[in-house]
Parts: C-alpha cells; structure tokens; sequence
C-alpha cells in the first residue's frame, strides 16, 4: 500500500530534480547572453561613435548611459559623441564626469582639454593638461599644447610642442599645416612655406595646406602658384587668395590681374572672386 506513495515521492523528486537542472541551464544561458550583449554593446558604441549621424550617436549614448550610468565606456561615448556633433558646452561637461569616475585615464584629461579649447576656455584647458603627468606623452595631448603655447605666445614653447607632436604620429599633414600658420602669424613667411610644402607632401588632397601655402608666398611677393597637384576649381581659388594677397601688399593691379585668372580658371561662375574684382575697380574709379 505503500508503493503507490513512495512512487509519487519518486517522481516528485525527478520533476524537482528537473526543475533544478532547468534553473540552472537558465541562469547559464543568462550570464551566456549577457556577455554576448556587452560584446555586441561594445560594437555598436563603436559603430555609432565613427559611423553614426552626430545626433543619433548622442541619442544612442545618452540612452545607453541613463540605462548604465555606472559604464564608463558609455560616459565617453556620450562626451565624444557631444564633441562629434559640436555641442561643444554639453562635451566639456561631458567630460568633466568622465575625468571624475575612479578608472578615468590620462587620456580622458586631455579629451577634457580639448572641449574646453573647443568651447573657448583656453585658461581651464591649459590647468587641466598642466595637471598630466609629464610621462603621459601623446600625439593629442603636445598638438593641444602646442595651440595654448600658440595663444600665449610663447613661441619657443610652441615650436617645441609641434615637433615633438609630429614625431609621435604617421599623419602628420594637419601638424604641419598648424605649425606652418603659427609661423605665419608670426611674420615667419619662409618657414611657415617649408611646413606648407612639407603638409602637402604629406598629404597631397589638403586643401587648407594649399591655401596657406599661397599666402605664405604672396606675403614675400610671390605671386606664382606652386608646382602641387590641384583641381581647376582649387586652382582659381588659390588664384583669387594670390590676387587678394597681392592687394593687401599694395600690389593692386598685379591682384586685379591675378582675380581676372582666377574668374577665368574657375568652370563655373566664381562669385567671390568677381566680387572682389568688382570692388577693386569700384574703388579705383572713385
């Protein structure tokens, strides 16, 4: 009479059994996905912060970082995202909290003093770079140095900084091109025309560099475009920034011919060039 009992026991212990297995598996399964979603999360934030619209990127971190404030892959998502779509007050505050979580980095500093270059607070950017240790020697951190030496005024310091920032990276082009205009406002034209030049070999597309590598040269009284591979629509804008650049050296005529070329280069209507020359001409008739 007893069998039928002890069966039910039998088989209440094999369904509890079961049931404990099934837990188990679950609870493995959970930790299993979980670490597939941080890998998957990990991906997407990088997706979002080099591929992603500016706006949807914020969107995407703020969420995410509400969700997980504790994540501090997050909170830099948020503050670089910020700076990707300008919103240069939010970023600095951005990364303002990412400097103050216990795991922050040096790195994180300078990414702090660089949005505060970018919203135009040059005195707490150069504060929070003096506070880096001086073994913390990046690429980012001596090309921001380099800007505040530049805004200073120090120009040794500068010239210093630059160097050293175009010896730590394999692209220096935009370095060079920053040296090179530090040099220019500094009445240095013939140096700041070796860094142009170097910039362009560097890197043959940028445009910027071209542009100031005119004006370098029209500052000396040069007035011939350089050897340098360039679109015909670049070339009539460095045409009217050598005929600008001649008028400003007193050189009027030479730079109404030089904005005659460039109206003439340029395949299709280059308004400012004829608003220029139509000034000049304006201003001689009178």
């Amino acid at each position: 009479m007893r069998h039928p009992i002890l069966g039910l026991l039998c088989v209440a212990g094999v369904i509890g059994l079961s049931a404990c297995d099934r837990s188990i598996d679950k609870d493995a399964v959970d930790r299993e996905f979980a670490g597939v979603n941080a890998l998957e999360g990990a991906g997407l934030s990088e997706l979002m912060l080099t591929a992603a619209d500016p706006a949807e990127a914020v969107t995407y971190f703020q969420r995410s970082a509400a969700e997980q404030p504790e994540r501090l892959d997050f909170m830099r998502g948020l503050a670089a995202s910020l700076v990707k779509a300008r919103r240069n007050s939010e970023a600095a505050i951005a990364w303002a909290k990412v400097v103050e979580h216990p795991d922050s980095t040096s790195d994180d500093r300078v990414e702090l003093a660089d949005a505060l270059i970018r919203n135009n607070d040059w005195a707490r950017a150069e504060q929070v770079l003096d506070a880096i240790p001086p073994t913390h020697e990046t690429f980012k951190r001596y090309r921001l140095e380099a800007m505040i030496a530049d805004g200073n005024q120090e120009w040794q310091k500068a010239d210093s900084f630059y160097e050293v920032a175009v010896g730590l990276t394999n692209t220096p082009a935009t370095i060079l091109n920053n040296w090179g205009f530090s040099k220019l406002s500094r009445g240095d034209h013939t140096e700041a025309e070796q860094l142009f030049t170097d910039a362009i070999r560097q890197e043959p597309s940028l445009f910027t560099a071209k542009n100031n590598l005119v004006l370098a040269r029209g500052a000396q009284g040069n007035y011939t475009l350089p050897v340098m591979t360039m679109t015909q629509i670049e070339r009539a804008e460095l045409l009217q920034t050598l005929g600008l650049a001649a008028v400003k050296r007193g050189d009027v005529e030479i730079g109404k011919g030089l904005l005659r070329d460039a109206l003439e280069t340029h395949p299709q209507h280059f308004e400012a060039a004829a608003r220029s020359l139509e000034a000049l001409d304006g201003s001689v008739t009178n």
